[in-house]
């Protein structure tokens, strides 16, 4: 009898670690499966001049100036947000293969860079580079 309570004794003393490991794996594989789900949202940027293998050929892109007071300069005219699509959208028209370069002074809003970059978008042109003003 003396031999049974001393292995109950030791028995009691020690720590399951079966429901811990359960909960780990758990937790691993909860984080996993929403890892997968996760999409970051972000914008591609095209820096002009980035690449040194520019040919002097390639066409012009249309250019358009954010400036920190919020005029917003395409092709040397001020136009208000709400003309800057039809704006790129006659100039897409006439240079279908220029891409359009967006020149921001740094004191410009994000704001309106943002709504500027959506106008360009929805008058039909994808390629937008970035280029700023000290």
């Amino acid at each position: 009898m003396r031999m049974r309570r001393h292995f109950h004794e030791e028995e009691s003393g020690a720590i399951d670690l079966a429901p811990m490991l359960d909960f780990v794996m758990n937790l691993l594989i909860f984080f996993i499966i929403t890892a997968v789900f996760t999409k970051e949202l972000g914008l591609t940027v095209n820096r002009a001049g980035a690449s040194g293998g520019e040919s002097s050929g390639e066409t012009s892109s249309v250019l358009v100036t954010v400036r920190g007071s919020g005029e917003i300069w395409i092709e040397d005219r001020i136009v208000d947000v709400r003309a800057v699509r039809a704006n790129i959208e006659r100039l897409h028209v006439q240079k279908p293969e220029a891409g359009v370069l967006l020149v921001a002074d740094k004191d410009a809003e994000a704001g309106v860079l943002v709504q500027v970059i959506d106008q360009v978008r929805e008058g039909g042109v994808q390629n937008i580079s970035f280029a700023g003003t000290r």
